[in-house]
Formats: structure tokens, sequence, C-alpha cells
């Protein structure tokens, strides 16, 4: 009688018992799967959505001085930021960086990936490493290091104006400032992005290469046809990453602020121009909706790129 009620539509029978049997040991199994994910999920709860919870939280309330207190006001922080001017000019001012500093960075570290790949480059382990090595440098001793090369009155740019009797080099003047920027943080990242490359390139199949051989086709053709194709995957994750470096631009202004505070102003990017509106002038409120404004462009341009790179790979 029990085995004719537990018969299920294909016929077999499955006792009460049994049955239960295997809902213990499946909720076994995922108790045991959720205590292996539990610590990544705590410290990813604490570290990453808790403070983007409490930000957004906080970009909905605005610290009235003259009444008292915090008040909600709903979305006006966020209107507010889309018509502050010095915000548009700070995300103006990255938006350029990032259109000409990710691509001359990113060929750079191409053509170093492509040539270390190359069998015909000796001591290709010593150039990895050299490539590589401003990467290991942190990022603060790497600006001051370039901080003090691009000096007026001070350093090597001093000393070539000394030399060739001009004051034409000056790295720190308002027209080269944001090249002098990009120069730094093109130096610190072409070794990071050149070993991503590398790394695509050492997973090619060596037969992939002898059909090219067979074919005749020589090295440019062998990196049109092989090479790059392997490459997409890895140049898609690189541009992601540099966009959202790039958006994240803070370090190096900050630091060579010190340097020309006359020409880096506490808003030159959208990352200073929150940190300052927190820190200096406590405008707490304010300055995390700069800054969840900016973490939703960021987002959005990054997805961008990542769907049009994925429909170029298929």
């Amino acid at each position: 009688m029990a085995e004719s009620v537990a018969q299920g539509s294909t016929g077999h029978h499955v006792t009460p018992v049994r049955a239960a049997g295997r809902r213990r040991r499946r909720a076994a199994q995922d108790g045991k799967g959720w205590l292996f994910v539990g610590p990544f999920l705590a410290v990813f709860a604490l570290t990453f959505l808790a403070p983007i919870g409490y930000a957004i939280y906080l970009s909905l309330f605005r610290d009235q001085a003259f009444f008292g207190g915090t008040v909600f006001v709903g979305l006006d922080n966020y209107t507010e930021a889309l018509r502050d001017p010095k915000f548009w000019e700070s995300f103006g001012r990255v938006a350029v960086f990032l259109v000409v500093q990710v691509p001359v960075m990113l060929i750079l570290a191409l053509l170093a990936a492509l040539a270390i790949d190359s069998a015909r480059l000796r001591a290709a382990g010593f150039f990895r490493i050299v490539i590589f090595l401003p990467y290991a440098v942190p990022g603060v001793v790497a600006v001051l290091m370039w901080g003090y090369i691009y000096g007026d009155n001070f350093g090597l740019a001093a000393n070539l104006n000394d030399l060739f009797g001009t004051t034409a080099i000056q790295p720190l003047s308002s027209s080269w400032m944001l090249p002098s920027i990009a120069n730094i943080v093109t130096w610190e990242f072409v070794g990071y992005n050149m070993l991503i490359f590398y790394s695509a390139l050492r997973t090619v199949p060596g037969e992939l290469y002898e059909a090219a051989a067979i074919d005749g086709a020589g090295t440019f053709r062998t990196i049109r046809a092989v090479k790059l194709p392997a490459l997409r995957g890895a140049i898609v994750i690189a541009t992601i990453f540099s966009i959202i470096g790039s958006f994240q631009l803070f370090n190096e202004p900050n630091i060579l602020r010190t340097l020309a505070p006359n020409v880096i102003t506490t808003y030159y990017t959208p990352n200073m121009y929150a940190y300052n509106l927190s820190f200096a002038g406590q405008q707490f409120n304010y300055s995390a909706t700069i800054a969840i404004v900016m973490g939703v462009i960021t987002a959005i341009i990054a997805y961008v790129v990542q769907l049009r790179g994925s429909r170029e790979a298929l």
C-alpha cells in the first residue's frame, strides 16, 4: 500500500523513508557548501555591500546648517550633482585622460608582450621582469619619484632647463599636468597589462603556430591571424580594468598637488572632489552622492565595453 502511494510517474517505487533520507543528505550537502562560502560572503558583505549601502543612505540626506540636524531630501543631491560644473569639469578631465592614455598604455603593453613571446628576443625573462618592475613600486613612491623629476626648481626638468638655457620644460604647468600624470600611470601599469597579455599568449596551442607556418604565414601574418584573436578576451579585461582605474584617478594628482597647488584643484578628478568634500568640507552626504554617481557611470561604461567585446568575440 505504501509503495503504491509513493509510486512516481516514471513507474519506479520510492519508499518515503528513502526519499526522506535523500532530502536529509541533500540538505547536509547544502549546509556544507554554505559553510565554505560563508566566510567569503561575510567579508564581502562587510567590505563591499555595507559601504555601498551606507553611501546610498547618506546620499539621500542633507545636513541643514541653519536649522540643525540632517533631513531627508530624496534625490535632490543627485539633481545637484548632475548640475554641478565642478563635477562635470573633473569628469571631462578623466574622460580625456581615459581616451588618450588607455590606448597608448595598452598598445605599449601589447607590443611588449608580443616581443617577449617572440622566439627572436633574447633574455625574454629579464625584459619581462624589467617591464613589470614599475608595477611593484608602491604608487606613492612612484609619484614622489616622478614629482622630483618633474620639479621646475629642482630635479631633472630644472637641470635640463638650466642646461639649454630655457624654461620650455615645465611638466607641472597647467598645459602639461595631465600628460605628466598620464606618463606616470603608463609607467606604472604597462608591465601589469603586459603580464595579462603575455599570459594569454602562453595559452595558445602550438599546433596553431605550426599550421600557420605550413601555410606560409610570416611573423606579422601570424600575429594578425593567430595571436591577436587569442588576445581578444585579455584585451577586453585589460580595457575594463583601465577604464575603472582612469575614473578612480586619485593618488597621482593628489600627491602632485603639493608641488603645483595652483594647477591641481581640489576637484581635479571626481575622486579628489568627493574626498575633499568629505574630509575638508565636511559635506559627507554630497560626497557620497558624487561617489555613487561616478560608480554608476563607471559600471555602465565598463559593461558596455564588456558587452561589445563579447559580441566581437562571437
